[in-house]
């Protein structure tokens, strides 16, 4: 079922079909169908959509056995090692590369191994625990079945694309993410940002979260969490788009849900085929943190459940109070980093303990950071 909050622009995108007289007169509308389509996984239960689901800030909302940390694959069965990062705003990644300073930047997923959206659309068909198709002709046979999608492959990218496949799939993993680029992903319309617009005023909880956020002398967030990284808009994405290990625990609930091996460690960047430096291992991308109040669980293995718990468990850095080194959520000790040596120790300690009431003001700030249209998820 198509989501709720975009019948303008289907609308819009019907009447261009109209005058056009083709069902997907544009790459985005073509890549909004494929998003949606369902037919593209083996079982043809599973979509795009599926595991970053429109209605809940295009993440998967899905119950599992581990919860929702991590998806369900196609094949009703199969569970995967990491969560379903949010498609919003994925759009202003960069390029995955290695900066002047040697750190590695941008790409897509938890470790950057696709390099564009284009290569992140083109993975979940052909992932065996996730669309499960098993190979890209099966998946150009999929979208052949469909006559409006032929003559629309072939009005976009030329005659005779079909006959391609190598053509005909990198048309599919161009139009969707052409629809990942319309502004259906990054409306920019929070609180925060009609609070710049002038348009509201934050609460002084809200203004108290948003200084100590933006503060080096309070908090280390903006440190990775920065203005202005995205080279492609100046509006804020709140990540640097870098990759840095903060000490996350492993997830015990989905590797005994998806069974892991006793010991499993998930190398996060080093996993990456282009990385191949001991010392990214343990690294995980910086996510945005647009709409992070709605879009738990957290960390890139979902081990975290709540939004304060996340907070605490980077103020645990810097408290000395024994009460600070319990996990609220499991009324025990926080575990051992899956990966101790790459810590992030100098970027984790700076900055003071914060008491109750400014966890709690950030925490409120970053609740202005939710896309109007989910603003009634922070509701719930």
């Amino acid at each position: 079922m198509k989501p709720m909050w975009i019948p303008a622009f289907v609308a819009m995108m019907a009447a261009k079909s109209a005058i056009a007289g083709s069902a997907y007169p544009t790459i985005e509308t073509l890549g909004e169908a494929l998003f949606f389509d369902t037919n593209l996984s083996a079982n043809r239960t599973q979509s795009c959509a599926t595991c970053h689901d429109p209605e809940y800030g295009f993440v998967d909302p899905r119950e599992t056995d581990a919860g929702k940390a991590v998806s369900l694959g196609d094949d009703g069965t199969s569970l995967g090692d990491r969560t379903a990062p949010t498609a919003a705003y994925a759009a202003f990644t960069p390029e995955f590369h290695r900066n002047e300073k040697g750190r590695y930047i941008g790409g897509m997923f938890w470790d950057g191994r696709a390099a564009t959206l284009e290569e992140q659309a083109g993975g979940p068909p052909l992932n065996p625990i996730e669309m499960g198709m098993p190979d890209k002709a099966s998946v150009v046979e999929r979208l052949m079945e469909n006559d409006a999608y032929t003559e629309a492959f072939e009005a976009l990218f030329g005659g005779g694309i079909m006959q391609d496949t190598e053509a005909a799939y990198n048309g599919m993993t161009r139009a969707i993410a052409a629809f990942e680029r319309t502004d259906v992903f990054a409306p920019f319309d929070s609180k925060y940002d009609r609070y710049l617009r002038g348009e509201v005023e934050l609460t002084k909880q809200e203004e108290l979260g948003r200084v100590l956020f933006f503060s080096q002398q309070f908090t280390n967030c903006a440190t990775c969490h920065q203005l202005k990284a995205s080279p492609m808009d100046p509006r804020e994405t709140f990540t640097s788009y870098e990759y840095h290990n903060i000490g996350v625990p492993a997830n015990r609930d989905v590797q005994a849900a998806n069974g892991t091996k006793t010991g499993w460690i998930d190398p996060g960047l080093l996993a990456n085929a282009m990385v191949d430096h001991e010392a990214e291992k343990g690294r995980f991308k910086v996510p945005t943190l647009r709409n992070a109040a709605v879009t738990g669980p957290y960390m890139h293995n979902g081990v975290f459940e709540d939004l304060r718990t996340v907070v605490l468990f980077y103020n645990k850095y810097n408290s000395k109070a024994k009460a600070r080194q319990i996990n609220p959520e499991t009324g025990k000790t926080w575990r051992l980093p899956e990966v101790a040596k790459t810590l992030a120790v100098a970027e984790l300690t700076e900055g003071p303990a914060l008491e109750d009431d400014r966890i709690d003001a950030l925490v409120a700030f970053m609740k202005t950071l939710t896309d109007a249209r989910y603003e009634h998820l922070l509701e719930d």
